[in-house]
């Protein structure tokens, strides 16, 4: 497969600093039940890697412990992690909101039936991958038959009050069917509205559009048809500084399935980890902590890392370009 990494380390995107972490990012295992042509995280059915129980027990002392407000567990399909369940339902216990990144099509899969239940009764927000309204464009970027089956699972979820205002949120994601950015998100927003009730009687809370990122499996289709040089120019033509103040690396902490920090879910398929003595303060000074060692979530119970300089590459373009994007879709509010 073609490696966009060696194009992204050597770059001049500004430097920037985390301030206060407020979410955890914890990708449980890159196990999914599809195969997406704009994953980023090569995630799909033969992915063995998974967060074991050590860790996920370990996530919940850091939360128990640290003051995150929130817990965002993604993947692959986070849900096909075996312990995702007793994580959820413990982070809850705790008062943490728990987001579920969900590609709707895992609630439709043998064993999984009962999962929309479940994280009805968690009070766990959904944040599921849609990207377009019209079943040809998801066909091309998740395969056949998955716009249907996501439009099933929607309407499972609408029935148990998912998308309905009540406190149940239901956020879509949009992310192009292309080499473009996304169209501005608010207006976007209402045409999915209007055609998802019109179509299928569909309601959900907000649409979040995120651009997609040069790297993994994206990357490597950008590279294989010629086209990696032109989308990155795309990105930097694109740039907008008044999207660093808002960028989401700078309030988040990402986590990998072996329990490894980082200062993004996309650094962490870049595999560039969070370094322990990287501006970071002790908060024991019985641990040491060398520059050059990768940070643990273990040393979230000793350390500090707030206002540590966070790794950038040529990546981060994709985040500043336009109105930006972030897990939470666009960062130019309209």
């Amino acid at each position: 497969m073609h490696d966009t990494r060696p194009l992204l380390l050597d770059s001049d995107f500004p430097a920037i600093q985390r301030e206060v972490p407020e979410t955890l990012q914890v990708n449980l295992g890159y196990l999914c039940n599809l195969s997406c042509s704009h994953c980023h995280v090569n995630a799909g059915p033969q992915r063995t890697e998974l967060m074991a129980r050590e860790q996920v027990d370990l996530v919940l002392e850091v939360l128990a412990q640290r003051n995150f407000k929130t817990l965002d567990l993604t993947g692959g399909a986070p849900e096909m992690n075996p312990h995702f369940r007793y994580l959820v339902e413990r982070a809850r216990g705790l008062g943490v909101a728990v987001i579920d990144r969900c590609n709707l099509t895992i609630l439709q899969e043998p064993g999984y039936h009962d999962l929309a239940e479940f994280l009805a009764t968690q009070g766990v927000e959904i944040v599921a991958s849609l990207p377009c309204y019209s079943a040809q464009n998801v066909a091309e970027q998740r395969g056949k038959g998955i716009f249907e089956t996501s439009i099933t699972a929607l309407q499972q979820l609408n029935a148990l009050g998912y998308g309905q205002g009540n406190g149940l949120k239901l956020n879509l994601v949009y992310n192009p069917n292309g080499t473009f950015l996304p169209p501005p998100q608010g207006a976007l927003e209402q045409e999915y509205k209007a055609h998802l009730q019109r179509d299928f009687g569909l309601q959900f809370d907000q649409l979040f559009t995120i651009t997609n990122m040069p790297i993994k499996r994206y990357g490597a289709m950008l590279l294989a048809k010629g086209e990696y040089r032109a989308y990155m120019q795309l990105l930097k033509d694109n740039y907008s500084a008044e999207n660093l103040q808002t960028l989401m690396c700078r309030r988040l902490l990402s986590v990998d399935w072996r329990g490894n920090l980082y200062d993004c879910d996309f650094n962490q398929m870049l595999e560039l980890p969070l370094k322990r003595g990287n501006g970071c303060s002790k908060k024991s000074q019985s641990l040491i902590a060398s520059d050059s060692a990768p940070a643990h979530l273990r040393d979230l119970l000793e350390l500090d890392f707030s206002a540590q300089e966070i790794i950038v590459g040529e990546h981060c373009y994709a985040c500043t370009a336009g109105q930006g994007s972030s897990c939470g879709g666009s960062l130019v509010e309209e």
